[in-house]
């Protein structure tokens, strides 16, 4: 008997996964379900499972902050996603089994099976999403978001971004020579996301791309002044993991 835990934070997304699971695969026992990292990376422990259905976007934490707390684990992760950006793709790059959202029945089936059949081979997933990790810390020179606005979407290299502000529900894109795109999600939706990419969130409603910091100003507080001239605030909290991040840069 397979032991397997679905980790998502969508109650619809949790029953589609769990019906789908006791239809087509008796021989799998489903030991619980979770809807953060945090009790996602408890329920791992306790459990001890050998699949891990696991959401790549889990409110304010993401599915790869799960792993990441794990290392070294030998059991299979499908991943279930409903992104429409560069982390899909390199989901693909990397082989790893992902469900996209909505669920199809046969797609799910699929990647069961090859879960499965792995976990009957005792092939272990360390290796691959070890590869994942190393492809979004080695390639972001490279790496694209969408942004989706609601007249367009807007295809941009992660490095080409300044900084992001926050507006309630809205965050602002700012680049260079002045433009900027205005999206519909939170800052702390790519707070997350850009986590990987040198982007460090200073203050509430900012999250800033340290490549782009000119200086830091410890005057009245702090500051962060950008090539661009802007400047940024620096919450007195964050000011010390700021700058030993500058420092290791």
């Amino acid at each position: 008997m397979i032991k397997a835990v679905i980790i998502d934070d969508e109650p619809a997304m949790q029953e589609v996964n769990r019906l789908l699971l006791n239809e087509y695969f008796p021989e799998i026992h489903l030991a619980g379900i979770a809807n953060s990292v945090e009790t996602g990376v408890q329920l791992i422990k306790n459990e001890k499972p050998q699949l891990v259905l696991l959401d790549v976007e889990l409110g304010s934490g993401s599915g790869f902050k799960v792993l990441q707390q794990l290392k070294p684990y030998s059991f299979k992760v499908v991943f279930i996603t409903g992104f429409d950006s560069y982390a899909l793709k390199a989901i693909k790059f990397s082989a790893l089994d992902y469900i996209l959202k909505p669920v199809n029945e046969t797609e799910f089936q699929q990647a069961i099976q090859r879960a499965v059949h792995e976990i009957n081979n005792q092939k272990s997933q360390q290796q691959q999403t070890q590869h994942l990790h190393d492809t979004f810390k080695k390639e972001n020179n490279t790496k694209k978001l969408v942004l989706k606005t609601a007249e367009s979407l807007h295809i941009i290299d992660i490095n080409d971004i300044l900084f992001c502000q926050s507006d309630n529900s809205y965050t602002t894109f700012y680049f260079e020579n002045n433009e900027k795109i205005v999206v519909s999600k939170s800052i702390g939706e790519y707070e997350d996301l850009l986590a990987d990419f040198s982007f460090f969130r200073p203050h509430q409603s900012y999250l800033v791309n340290l490549n782009h910091v000119k200086k830091i100003d410890k005057s009245d507080g702090g500051f962060i002044i950008m090539k661009n001239k802007k400047e940024i605030p620096v919450s007195v909290r964050q000011k010390k993991k700021l700058i030993s991040l500058l420092e290791n840069l």
